[in-house]
């Protein structure tokens, strides 16, 4: 019988995005107990492991040099030595560095572990007051304009609640931008999340710039919240109930999440409504 490799685990640690009493007592543990810590920028780092009283060696591993860093990682991680992964700030991997070497890790036969916390997509999305039944993260656009307009073009009919990262310099002329590729839509702004200045714009995009224009300058970490396409053909409660009943009678054997799927993927409405419709069809809740 052939037995697993004794190798080490790589532990993808999330960090605070800003708030330090964010930071999970796992994550703690987790750093102080690992025999490297692979760090986004080493400087930025030691203030975190600084503050929690950890002492675990650090090593940088960057856009610009993680490629030339994995086999050094792996070849740790073969010998047994726990590595975690740590960015500046929220979850690794996530419009940070950390794809390369997890994905290496993997393919090699080495555990990945997540270390589950801050995320300033997920945050922002929880009190954005957008849908949140179904989102797509986009991260940064491309910078330049015409690669990052047909990026636009190609979510533009997405149903789901858009997440995009900008920069505060770069942040009014996108917006201006996302209004004449998809429309003038309800969006949030999330700014400086969990930090001192944190701040939430909500409304139509255009009202956003107008907050945005009366400022001196914008500051801060930014993640834009954007309201998914609806169908231009949206149906009334009256049409929309009765394709739930026609599609009842038709599809029997369709549990309801699958049902949901169905109807919203042919008619480009959101799921809730049609969840909660079908729930109350199938418990005899409708009241004529």
């Amino acid at each position: 019988m052939m037995t697993k490799p004794l190798f080490g685990k790589l532990y993808v640690v999330a960090t605070p995005i800003g708030h330090l009493d964010d930071m999970t007592f796992r994550a703690v543990d987790t750093l102080k107990q690992a025999d490297l810590v692979a760090a986004e920028d080493t400087r930025h780092s030691k203030k975190l492991l600084s503050h929690f009283n950890i002492s675990t060696r650090l090593i940088s591993c960057h856009e610009h040099n993680e490629t030339q860093k994995i086999p050094y990682f792996i070849s740790r991680l073969k010998e047994g030595l726990n590595v975690a992964l740590i960015s500046d700030a929220g979850t690794p991997c996530i419009s940070d560095p950390g794809y390369a070497l997890v994905s290496a890790a993997a393919k090699a036969g080495v555990d990945v572990v997540p270390i589950p916390g801050c995320s300033a997509a997920v945050a922002g999305l929880s009190v954005s007051g957008l849908p949140t039944d179904s989102f797509l993260f986009i991260g940064f656009l491309p910078k330049k304009q015409k690669k990052r307009l047909q990026a636009l073009e190609r979510i533009k009919d997405q149903a789901a609640t858009l997440i995009i990262h900008e920069s505060p310099k770069r942040i009014k002329k996108l917006i201006s931008e996302i209004i004449s590729a998809i429309g003038n839509r309800t969006a949030c702004l999330a700014r400086e999340i969990t930090k001192r200045h944190e701040e939430f714009i909500r409304g139509s995009l255009s009202d956003i710039l107008v907050q945005l224009d009366a400022k001196p300058q914008v500051k801060g970490e930014i993640t834009l919240f954007i309201d998914g396409c609806v169908s231009d053909n949206r149906l009334d409660a009256n049409q929309l109930e009765a394709i739930v009943i026609e599609k009842l009678s038709a599809s029997r054997n369709l549990s309801t999440a699958d049902l949901t799927r169905e109807i919203c993927q042919e008619f480009k409405i959101r799921k809730k409504d049609v969840y909660n419709l079908i729930l109350r069809h199938k418990s005899g809740k409708i009241v004529k």
